[in-house]
Order: structure tokens, then C-alpha cells, then sequence
């Protein structure tokens, strides 16, 4: 008997486990090398706050969710959509509920169950995981040199999959460090920027020890053309979250091009200029101006705090002026969180240097997938469904390059 293709994957995160279990499925030998001491950390991490693994959303506005959505990832998302996600996490024996943001969540709502019954169905598929071994080297023939703590060692496959992340968790193993590697190669690269980052705002030292950790709920934030609506939340150096998250582009793209960036927020996005003023105009006029936006429009503490934050000073009494303020609070950008303090990674392996499938078109027999590759997306799912969308588009390239029955059709469609 002709024995089974021997498949490397670098890097035992989402991508790479699950490219490694559809080849191995598939009958290829497997092996998983990744350079820190166990599989998944980043994905455990993620799960201790619930492990949003994808969204309800439609199809167009799921998609829609992806900055210029390249060709590649577009054909991975339709043959890999959120259903057949949600049906792998139940065929683990965890499925999953959506939240009433529209998000997707294991019923255990945290990672630790799903990754230790993933591991399992791994070990039988006969998958082998070696742990501590950083990938340093690439050769012609697509063998791989690895630094392991025994030394130096040389791994000869029949194809490789490169899964090894970003640059925005360098204590869970994605340092971007792949980067040097694959340029000295040919690779073509996108600069790694960081994505789901906070923006900096020059707070006044007063407002932010006061109200650093103090949400702002239900905003509307505006940016060159583009807005989001959510939930923001006060650090000491400026803002977070996923309303945020969501402009990180535009935030980046107005700071490169323009070397300035301001944001619009709009404290009370359900009420326009003149149903506010109307409310302003009827508080009692002994109250102090705090009461009255506290009892008029229910703004809080920090809302009130930041209102004259953007001013500069005391706040306009008058109605009509305080609604145009609390419908625009101008806040200028002086930075973004550095990219080792961001969720996720713009920028990587562009779409451009692939060929065939997810193939590097310089390195033939090695393929790419994950967040490696130059995507982005926000927060709410979308990262993890692109990710594992793009290990099963590699893993099927991967299946028709090495003569292996395809994968079996996904269960779900949009």
C-alpha cells in the first residue's frame, strides 16, 4: 500500500486544527507544529468571555461586515457559511444559541469544552501535535526547519499549511514574526496594523481617572462617511469597543491620509436635535445643568463629563445649542492602541500572491489561511468565521493538490 500524503500545519490555532481534522479526515497524516507549549490558547482566551463564534446576520449584511471583501474569502464564506460552523460545534457536542445581539455562542457559552472534545476527535483522527517548535525556515523544496528545544529540526511533507495568526497576541503566540520569514521567500505582504483597537483622545487627567472604565451605551460614532452604533467604553487613554472596533479602518485611514482623525458621537441617536431641545426646554430651571440632562435625557455621570470634555468648558444653557452638542460631541484622535494592545490584525499575505486555492504562488506546496492572511473584519463572530472559512478553502486545495477525496458538502447554507 502507497502510503497517506504527510501534511504539516504550523500554528494550533482555529485555522490550522481545523484544516488539520479536514485532512486528516480526508486520509492525509497530520502533523500540528506550533511554538507555544499547548493548541489554542488564543481561542481559551477568547471563550472566557463567551466565545463569539460567529453571527445570525443575513448573508449580505454578514458579508458587508468585511472591508473590500476579496475574491478569495468571499468564495470561502458561501462554501463555508455560519451554518456549517454552527453544525461543526454542534457535531462536538456543543451547539450553539443566538444571543440577542444576533451573536452565536456554545451553549456552554466558553471554549473549554469545545476545544477539549475538538482535541479528542484530533488524537483519532490520528493527528500528532508537537508543541514548542518555532517554524524559522523554508526550504526550496518546501521543507520546513523548526527551533525546538532540542536544536534545530527539518521536517520534509508533501504540503504545508501556514496557520500562525497575527500580531496582536504576541503572549499566545502571534507575534507576526512569520513576516520576515515570508518576505525574505517573495511573498507578497500587506503591512500587519493593528484592527479592534482602541483610539487615543488626549483626555484631560481629571476625566480619565475619574471615568476610565465607565461605558457609554447606546452611541452612534461617525467617522469620514462611515458610523457605527453600540457601546464605547472609557479607558485613561481614550475609547474601546465594539462601536468602535467597527470604524477601526476608517480610523486608521483618516489618521494615515489626512494625519488627523475626529470622531462624532451622538449621545442620544433615537431622538433628533429638536425633540431633545423640546425636553431641555421643559426641565424645571432651578435644577443644575446635570440634573437636568440626567432627568431629561438619562445621561450619566461620564456622559455629562465628556459633553464638557468636548467643549472645552462650561456647557451652553440653551436648549437648542446643548442638543446640537449632545447630537455632535467632536472628539479628536490622537492615536490608535498600539497593535500588541489590539484584538485582531489588518494587513498580511495578500490575496494577490496566491494562486491556485490558498497555494502561495512563490512556494508551491505551501498554502496559507487564518488571520495571516490580509482580511479584516469586527468584532461579533465575524473574525472566527473568516478564519475557520479560510482553513477549510486551504484544506480543500490542499485535498485536490495531493489526490484526496474532497470534503464531504458543509451542513447549512445561508
Amino acid at each position: 500500500m502507497t502510503r497517506p500524503p504527510a501534511v504539516v500545519v504550523v500554528g494550533a490555532g482555529p485555522a490550522g486544527l481545523f484544516a488539520a481534522e479536514r485532512l486528516a479526515a480526508a486520509g492525509a497524516a497530520v502533523t500540528v507544529y506550533d511554538r507555544m507549549p499547548s493548541p489554542a490558547r488564543k481561542l481559551l482566551l477568547a471563550g472566557r468571555g463567551g466565545l463569539n463564534l460567529t453571527h445570525s446576520e443575513p448573508r449580505e449584511a454578514f458579508r458587508a461586515r468585511y472591508e473590500a471583501l476579496p475574491p478569495h474569502l468571499s468564495a470561502a464564506l458561501d462554501a463555508f457559511p455560519p451554518a456549517a460552523l454552527r453544525a461543526w460545534a454542534a457535531g462536538l457536542g456543543e451547539p450553539t444559541f443566538v444571543g440577542t445581539s444576533g451573536r452565536v455562542f456554545p451553549e456552554a457559552f466558553k471554549a473549554s469544552p469545545l476545544v477539549r472534545a475538538w482535541l479528542a476527535r484530533l488524537a483519532g483522527l490520528g493527528v500528532r501535535l508537537v508543541m514548542r517548535h518555532r517554524l524559522v525556515g523554508i526550504a526550496a523544496d518546501g521543507a520546513l526547519t523548526f527551533e525546538a528545544p532540542e536544536g534545530r529540526v527539518d521536517v520534509s511533507c508533501d504540503a504545508a499549511l501556514l496557520a500562525l495568526g497575527g500580531a496582536s497576541w504576541p503572549r499566545m503566540g502571534s507575534d507576526g514574526g512569520w513576516t520576515t520569514l515570508l518576505e525574505a521567500e517573495g511573498v507578497a505582504l500587506a503591512a500587519l496594523r493593528p484592527s479592534n483597537m482602541g483610539v487615543e483622545l488626549g483626555w484631560t487627567a481629571d476625566f480619565a481617572r475619574r471615568f476610565a472604565g465607565q461605558p457609554l451605551k447606546s452611541v452612534a460614532i461617525r467617522i469620514a462617511g462611515r458610523s457605527a452604533r453600540g457601546e464605547a467604553m472609557i479607558t485613561a487613554q481614550g475609547l474601546e469597543g465594539g462601536a468602535i472596533y467597527a470604524l477601526s479602518a476608517a480610523i486608521r485611514e483618516s489618521l494615515a491620509t489626512q494625519g488627523s482623525a475626529r470622531l462624532c458621537l451622538d449621545l442620544k441617536p433615537d431622538l433628533d436635535g429638536a425633540a431633545i431641545a423640546r425636553r431641555l426646554a421643559g426641565a424645571r430651571p432651578k435644577d443644575s445643568l446635570s440634573a437636568v440632562l440626567r432627568k431629561t435625557l438619562s445621561l450619566g455621570a461620564q456622559q455629562v463629563a465628556l459633553l464638557r470634555e468636548a467643549a472645552g468648558g462650561p456647557l451652553p444653557r440653551a436648549p437648542v445649542a446643548l442638543a446640537a452638542l449632545i447630537k455632535d460631541v467632536v472628539l479628536p484622535v490622537t492615536g490608535v492602541r498600539p497593535l500588541d494592545r489590539a484584538i485582531s490584525t489588518a494587513g498580511g499575505v495578500r490575496f494577490d500572491a496566491l494562486g491556485e486555492g490558498f497555494e502561495l504562488a512563490c512556494l508551491p506546496g505551501i498554502f496559507v489561511a487564518g488571520e495571516m492572511l490580509d482580511w479584516e473584519a469586527p468584532t461579533g463572530g465575524y473574525l472566527l468565521q473568516a478564519t475557520f472559512a479560510t482553513a477549510a478553502a486551504a484544506a480543500a486545495a490542499m485535498a485536490t493538490r495531493l489526490g484526496l477525496p474532497p470534503p464531504v458538502p458543509e451542513v447549512g447554507t445561508w
